[in-house]
């Protein structure tokens, strides 16, 4: 059981890290084509081309889990499976729920934590080219914007 949840935990811990390299690398490489909306607002639907990339973290998540359920026992590729999928649903309630607004939810925090997530953030959203980009992360951000939201909380 308690191998169990460390495969979760190190897991999502590791999202992190496979996320950011996925947004520096992929999305603000390659596949921008998919992710310039998300920079440039420049389109009229709720949904964005950027939206596209929650195939890329929901489909080996879920191919994981359900590869993890070999004969109705949960192997350690389930729990694999599990950190990927619940890495998604944090991205989803921090990154676009939390910072995007896409749900008028959470709209105010006094957590330095939280405060220091969304200057992040905006500070990638400042270049609008796939260029010059900074602040790639979600979960992890520069200890600079921690500093910054502890002196904006005082």
């Amino acid at each position: 059981m308690l191998l169990n949840i460390a495969i979760v935990l190190i897991t999502f811990f590791i999202m992190e890290f496979v996320a950011w390299a996925t947004h520096k690398y992929i999305m603000h490489g390659l596949l921008w084509f998919f992710h310039r909306d998300h920079h440039n607002k420049d389109h009229e639907s709720w949904f964005e081309r950027n939206d596209f990339f929650f195939l890329i973290f929901a489909i080996p998540g879920a191919g994981f889990m359900f590869y993890g359920l070999y004969g109705g026992v949960m192997t350690p590729f389930f729990y694999i499976g599990l950190g990927i999928t619940l890495y998604g649903m944090a991205y989803f309630l921090v990154h676009d729920i939390f910072i995007h607004q896409r749900f008028k939810l959470f709209r105010r925090t006094d957590n330095t934590y939280f405060r220091a997530i969304r200057k992040a953030h905006k500070i990638h959203h400042k270049h609008l080219g796939k260029e010059d980009g900074e602040c790639f992360g979600m979960l992890l951000v520069p200890w600079k914007y921690y500093k910054e939201a502890q002196r904006m909380k005082a």
